[in-house]
């Protein structure tokens, strides 16, 4: 199995980058958007602590009270009165606090994840390739709770924690030297010892559970994805197994990570028989010598239940602390993360206009190539021109479409569409201007109406039906139980080929963009549908520039011009009956296509 890990951003720890002090430095910026909320929380806390603190004194004079005072005297009422309201006064001030943590937490939880998910959405098209959807959805979501962990850990917990246990040492040093000499040294050597092994010994494996939690994601979404494909090769067994090769790679990292925390647990306790013993024993020796009264050994009781208590809670939010920053590394690192491609400062927006494009001594190459696909290339597509674009896979068809929505960046070169550059322009407004039909829509799990709606999301009943009725798509979508109000299935799984294409061509209608991208839209429809399908193309390419990338050349002979490409250059170009006769690439591949048919 030591392949679960090679792929691209799933892998475990080689790939961190991040420390914990910069991971808890994202989370900060977070308390610091709402002082008001964070501060009464920090206040309020900071004023239970002292009521914490007072606790031991409290206890230590009931005692010497009820030791010294006869019997029934009303200042040992008195002395229990006070003993009790300093608990009552920390629990509901302790409780009032967490009554500014709660909005604080939810609403930065909230605005972390819509912030993590545009980051993710800003990312080029290359990334989204290289990553897996459900182990980024899985990062997106462990983060958020992160946080939450963060949060706890060191504003409610740790924070406070350290006040009260040094503060309690300081008084014990005071009331008995060597009992607070013992209380400094175990406080500082729990602190010292938890935070160093913490981060050198259990986060290594932390972080490798939690990149294989991610490829658990990752290897769901996947087979569920593609659960057609799985069913239609009776494949569920084989993609069972596959998942339990995740699955059981997760089980033997969590299970050394909770091994090693289990181990860290145990130095703890130890830890604490030493004070434990250190702060009784100190102070009944002092009791034996004189120099302590009953009362200072209820204190030392007292303040051992106290720092017992709060250093066990302080062992486990450290684990927490330490969890919560792994959780939260992944989406901190991605704010650290520049776009791929991004928006030239100061960009304004696209303007539409007759879709003219121009490609001007363009070079580009892909990331994982050595020599570009594109080498200086030029071509010009006049407005309104209908283009076809063939020839082998890898020639550069799909790439050309791509550099025209600026999904990719150029080594050198320029494209002009009316005139502006794209690479000046912003990226938004530059890709509403190009309707682009793919040769398998996607659409979303919603309905109907609103994936006809994305391309216009405030578009009119009337506006959306009438793109439909173009489409050729009004009427099965009426034959449906909930007509526009039907939910399509993850990427339209409900609707067949056919309609799924003309919802797409619907959309495209619906945006009513200039410049109109085809990827041979009919490919794999039969002949009925087809036909559909193609008169609503036909309709829609009306009036617009438009590029069909074309896998059967039976569906460009309409073209006004078509361009064969090969290896990244225009090899031939011309109307169907041109270069049929011409004996080159194209007549070529037109008798195979013949010969097919």
């Amino acid at each position: 199995m030591t392949d679960i890990l090679d792929d691209e951003d799933e892998a475990g720890p080689r790939k961190r980058a991040l420390s914990n002090r910069q991971v808890l430095g994202f989370v900060a910026q977070f308390w610091k958007r709402r002082p008001v909320l964070f501060g009464f929380g920090v206040g309020l806390t900071l004023v239970a602590v002292a009521f914490d603190l007072a606790l031991p004194y409290a206890s230590g004079y009931l005692v010497d009270t009820v030791a010294s005072k006869p019997r029934g005297d009303s200042e040992a009422w008195t002395a229990l009165g006070l003993f009790v309201g300093v608990y009552f006064a920390f629990a509901i001030i302790r409780n009032i606090a967490h009554r500014f943590w709660i909005p604080l937490a939810a609403r930065n939880m909230e605005e972390m994840t819509n912030e993590g998910f545009a980051k993710v959405q800003a990312f080029s098209s290359d990334w989204h390739a290289d990553s897996f959807a459900g182990a980024t959805v899985r990062k997106l979501t462990r983060a958020m709770w992160g946080y939450d962990s963060v949060t706890d850990a060191v504003t409610i917990w740790l924070g406070p924690g350290i006040i009260v246990l040094v503060g309690l040492s300081f008084a014990m040093l005071l009331r008995q030297p060597l009992a607070g000499v013992i209380s400094l040294v175990v406080v500082v050597a729990y602190l010292g010892v938890n935070l160093w092994i913490t981060e050198r010994y259990v986060r290594p494996s932390n972080l490798r559970s939690n990149a294989l939690d991610s490829r658990i994601g990752g290897a769901l979404a996947d087979a569920v994805t593609s659960n057609p494909t799985v069913k239609s090769f009776g494949a569920e067994q084989r993609e069972g197994e596959r998942l339990a090769e995740v699955t059981a790679a997760w089980r033997d990292a969590i299970m050394v990570t909770w091994v090693r925390f289990t181990n860290v647990w145990l130095g703890q306790n130890l830890l604490l028989v030493v004070l434990q013993a250190g702060l009784t024993g100190a102070m009944v020796w002092g009791w034996a010598k004189g120099t302590a009264t009953p009362g200072d050994v209820a204190f030392a009781i007292t303040a051992f239940m106290l720092m017992s208590g709060y250093l066990r809670n302080l062992g486990e939010n450290i684990r927490m602390l330490q969890k919560g920053l792994d959780d939260a590394e992944d989406v901190a690192a991605w704010t650290t993360l520049s776009p791929q491609i991004a928006d030239a400062p100061g960009a304004p927006d696209f303007l539409p206009a007759s879709g003219s494009i121009e490609f001007r001594d363009v070079t580009f190459r892909y990331k994982a190539a050595g020599a570009p696909l594109y080498d200086h290339f030029s071509l010009k597509i006049a407005p309104g021109e209908r283009v076809a674009l063939v020839g082998p896979t890898g020639s550069g068809k799909s790439t050309f479409v791509k550099l025209v929505q600026r999904l990719h960046d150029l080594q050198d070169g320029t494209i002009l569409i009316d005139g502006q550059d794209v690479s000046k322009v912003t990226q938004t407004s530059l890709r509403r201007a190009i309707a682009v039909v793919p040769q398998d829509p996607a659409l979303f799990h919603r309905t109907l109406w609103e994936n006809i709606a994305y391309a216009k999301p405030d578009a009119t009943r009337e506006e959306i039906e009438a793109a439909a009725k173009k489409a050729r798509a009004h009427e099965f979508i009426l034959r449906l139980p909930k007509g526009y109000d039907t939910l399509v299935g993850e990427r339209g799984v409900k609707l067949s080929g056919g309609e799924r294409q003309r919802v797409a061509i619907a959309r495209a209608f619906l945006a009513d963009a200039p410049i109109l991208v085809m990827d041979e839209a009919t490919s794999s429809l039969d002949v009925e549908t087809e036909g559909l399908v193609q008169a609503a193309a036909e309709a829609l390419m009306d009036g617009r520039t438009t590029i069909v990338i074309a896998h059967r050349l039976s569906t460009v002979r309409g073209a006004d011009r078509i361009l064969v490409f090969q290896n990244g250059q225009v090899v031939e170009e011309g109307r169907h009956d041109q270069l049929a006769t011409q004996g080159g690439v194209y007549a070529r591949l037109n008798a195979i296509s013949a010969g097919m048919a």
